[in-house]
Parts: C-alpha cells; structure tokens; sequence
C-alpha cells in the first residue's frame, strides 16, 4: 500500500455528507437529500471530519461506489450503474480514448461497440453513466462547499490552523467542481448548471447553460480557486494546488477556440510558463511513470487520480486499464495482475506513428498471436495490445494486490504541458520556437534514449502525433482529434471509424456527445445537441 496517498477506505462513512444522484434524471436528483441520519450541520461542526468529507471528492474520481468493487446500487454512487462500470476514468477512456485510434474494445456490453464505432445515440448508457458520474462528483463538490462558507466557518467556531485549512480545502473542493465542468463543457457542451446555491429538494429544474458562459465560468473558478490553493508542489501527493488550476487553465485555453470561437494561445503559453517555472522536471523513464509506484519520486506528475490495492479497490481506474489490456498469449503475471479480460488493443492508425523498429519505447507493442489488422471487433487477437499501465514496482516486483491496480492516472503531467506550449506557439502564440523545439526533445530523447529521435523542426501536423505518442491512453486524444478537425472528418481515418474497416468520415455533430434522453424528457430547460 502506497502510505503517502489518500486513503478512500474512510468515504464510505462521509458519504452521508454530500448529495447522491440518480441517474434517472437531473432534475429530480441532481442535488437529493442524505440517505442516513447524520447531517451536514453535525459532520461540519467538527474539523476532524473535514478531511474525510474531502476526500470523497477526490474519492469520486477513483471510486464508483461505497464498497471495495464499487458494488451495484444501492452502493454506487449514481441509481441504476455498477459502480466499476461507471467509475470516473473508466467512463473517461471510454468516451475520449476507445471513440479514437487508439484504442478498441471486443467487449459486446449494451452498446458499448457504438462508442468506437461512433454510432452511438442520446439513450447510449454509456454515454449517460460519464454524464450522471459528472454530475455526481459537483453535487459532491457543491455539498462541501456549502458547508464550508465563511458563515458556516465562523458558526461552526472553525479557526486558527483549521479554519486556514478549511479555506484551503474550499479552494481544492472548487477545483475539482471546476474540472467536472470542464469535462461537462468538452464533452456535452450546453448542460444543467447548479452550484452550491442550489439547495436540495428544489422543485425547479436547474437551468442550462450554453458552452460559451460555461467556458467563462470554469475560467473563472480556476482563477479565483488559484489564489487560495497551495503553491506548486506543497500539497499531499494527489491533492490539487496551484499547478493543478493552471494546467487545467492552459488546456481549457488552448480548446477555447473549440469552445468559444475565439483562440487564447497566449493565454496557454502563460500558464504552461508558470508551471515550468515552478520546478517540474520530467522523470528520466518513461514506462515508470505508469508503474505501480509511480507516486514515488516523481517530479513530472501535477495531479493524479490515485489508486492502490488496499484503499481503492475499484473495477475502474488502473485496475481496468491493465486487466482489459491483457489478453490472447499475454502473460498475465507481467503485469502484476491475476488474469486478464480480453478488452483492449489499439489500432494500425495508432501503431503507424512509432518507427518499426521499436526505437521509441513509448510504441509498447504486443505483438505475438497478434493481428495488426482488425477484421473483427470482438476479438482480441485483431489489433496488436498496447501495453502502457502496470501493476508492477519499479524494482519489478507485483504490487501489494494482484487483482486491483495500485498505478496512479496522472490527469495533468509535464509532459503535457510541453507539448500544449509547443502547439499553442504553432498557433500563433508569444511563445519562443526554439524553447519549443527543446521541449519536444526533452520528451523525445526520454523516449528514444538517445537524440536519434531529435527535430530540428515542428509543424502542427507533427504535434498532434507527438501528443498521441506521448500521452496515449491519458484521455486527451478525443479533444486533440476535435481542435484538429481530425475527429469527425475524412481528413483522418482508423480502422472502424463510422462502423467501416477501413475508416470513413461521421457526421459532424458527433463532435459532442448527447444530453442523455432521460434528462431531456425530464427538465424542459435542457435542450438536446443537434443532431441527436
């Protein structure tokens, strides 16, 4: 077990403080009374309570539910979906990484071959569960935040130590609501709004909100929650400080042209130079950074989503990605883990962008008894496995458990933030070209181990490839494919792309996902997204 991480065994007894959602609708329970007897006011009276309460917010992006496996309703956090079926990176792979080139799965559950296919329509349950997941994790958020105003503070006789603690802890509750959002608006675009003004068991639907006011209101949270997080690299490992709100500012910048219509590049080069500034460096091996002891030693990592086998026993998170990778010949007990689940490969599209001779150890290939074309969907020997997360040590030993995964997600890294300051210099921003250069081959000589992989030059075609290369597997490749009007266009293909072997292109609408159906019948302020 990983003793400087967050320990979640706790949030099954804090969960009576934050608000449970229903994913029937977004209406009704968006924002739902607590289903045991302990209140807010009792929980908050108390300071000792206050990390518990926290760390279910964090809780609810590693956990599904309330019990070790997440568990099926009445003990997932959203009615109606196992909680490991609709764990919040899970649902995130899903809907950014296997709608994409890098990634298939042979698993015929519900409807979940439409995501790759992109076929998928507003009454897909996958689609639902990562909107009622998003939306669970604010009406956590907006509990806590609730109760941790300055009146409630001063009421509640919190000072000294534990009342500057309690406004550090709203700084970080504000962030991860603000990152919620942010994948609401990438995702969805015009949603339901609520904040903690919205109290529980109101008889109004919430009201909706168009992408761009979202835009701005995320902007915003992050600016302000900014100020009052601690400074870059002083918070417990998986907790948000500064870093955190700023690289999620420079991506929400550098999509603003996605979201808004208008391009905020500088605005990505300013912040991506703050975080440089702050003294991350990159860790010398790639394939660590994906480890199960990835938390030790690792000074590229800005914030992520943590998991070990003790405290966050989850069919979600890493654990999924390393069981659902495995498969065909591929000897489980490599990867630390008891077994495989036949899911996952990537595509020829993808493997097209590493050299055939395996120089960049980023291209992680497994190839025997694989096929690099993909005839059929459902079978795990059509597309080569693509092996990135591990449940083993550094030192090669297994983790503490050889079922659930013990590698972290990192959701912001150096690397990226690299890559968003060569890209937003492309794009016509004050950065400098040969400082982006450096920083291109910082990453590549990391991946080569040697300057064999060195440019002398980058263009945005380039880029867009270095990101798929780079961060594969990290949940960004949908968004870059969108900002790239690669996504739903002709001007790239992948096998299965519109339900075709060899690609072709979908319609455009697909470039956000639908209000689920429910949700629409239920709150006549929602409007759903053209085209579904």
């Amino acid at each position: 077990m990983k003793s400087n991480k967050i320990k979640f065994k706790s949030i099954v007894l804090s969960a009576s403080v934050v608000m449970l959602l229903s994913a029937t609708s977004c209406v009704k329970d968006l924002e739902r009374e607590p289903i045991t007897d302990v209140t807010s006011a009792s929980v908050f009276a108390d300071f000792t309570n206050y990390p518990n309460a926290l760390a279910k917010l964090y809780g609810g992006l590693a956990m599904g539910g309330q019990v070790g496996g997440d568990g099926d309703p009445p003990n997932s956090d959203i009615n109606g979906v196992n909680g490991g079926f609709s764990q919040y990176t899970r649902l995130m792979y899903t809907l950014n990484v296997i709608s994409t080139d890098e990634a298939v799965i042979g698993w015929n559950d519900g409807n979940l071959h439409t995501i790759h296919k992109m076929t998928w329509d507003s009454s897909n349950e996958f689609v639902a569960a990562m909107y009622y997941r998003i939306f669970t994790e604010i009406a956590f958020c907006n509990e806590f935040l609730r109760n941790v105003t300055d009146e409630k503070l001063t009421s509640n006789n919190i000072t000294g130590d534990n009342l500057a603690e309690a406004k550090r802890m709203r700084a970080e509750a504000r962030f991860l609501r603000a990152q919620s959002y942010y994948h609401a608006l990438d995702l969805f675009g015009n949603v339901p709004f609520v904040d903690e003004n919205y109290l529980p068991g109101s008889v109004n639907p919430p009201q909706r909100i168009e992408r761009a006011a979202l835009f701005n209101y995320v902007e915003q949270e992050l600016l302000a929650c900014a100020n009052d997080l601690r400074d870059p690299k002083t918070n417990v490992y998986g907790r948000a400080d500064k870093a955190a709100a700023w690289s999620l500012l420079a991506r929400l910048y550098l999509n603003a042209g996605v979201y808004t219509g208008t391009q905020r590049n500088n605005d990505v080069i300013t912040y991506c130079n703050k975080i440089i500034g702050a003294g991350y460096s990159l860790k010398s091996n790639y394939g660590s950074l994906f480890l199960a002891d990835n938390n030790a030693n690792n000074p590229e990592a800005i914030l992520t989503v943590n998991f070990d086998g003790i405290n966050t026993q989850t069919n979600g998170g890493t654990t999924y990605l390393v069981h659902a990778s495995v498969g065909g010949t591929m000897p489980a007990s490599d990867f630390g883990i008891n077994g495989g689940w036949s899911g996952i490969r990537t595509t020829k599209a993808f493997v097209n962008k590493f050299p055939t001779n395996g120089s960049d150890k980023r291209g992680n290939f497994y190839t025997s008894g694989q096929n690099l074309e993909i005839n059929d969907l459902g079978s795990f020997n059509d597309g080569y496995a693509f092996i990135k997360f591990k449940n083993v040590k550094s030192d090669g030993t297994p983790g503490a458990n050889n079922n659930w995964v013990e590698a972290d997600i990192p959701l912001y890294r150096l690397a990226d933030i690299y890559l968003m300051y060569a890209e937003a210099t492309l794009r016509g921003g004050n950065g400098n070209m040969a400082t982006a250069i450096t920083y291109v081959n910082n990453l590549r000589q990391r991946a080569y181990g040697n300057t064999n992989g060195n440019v002398t030059s980058i263009t945005l075609d380039f880029i867009l490839d270095e990101r798929a290369r780079e961060l594969s597997w990290e949940m960004t490749r949908r968004t870059d494919l969108i900002r790239f009007g690669r996504f739903t266009t002709g001007d790239y293909l992948w096998p299965w792309k519109g339900n075709v072997k060899d690609g072709k292109a979908v319609e455009n609408y697909r470039n956000l996902y639908p209000i689920p159906a429910k949700d629409i019948i239920a709150n006549p302020n929602l409007i759903q997204n053209p085209g579904y």
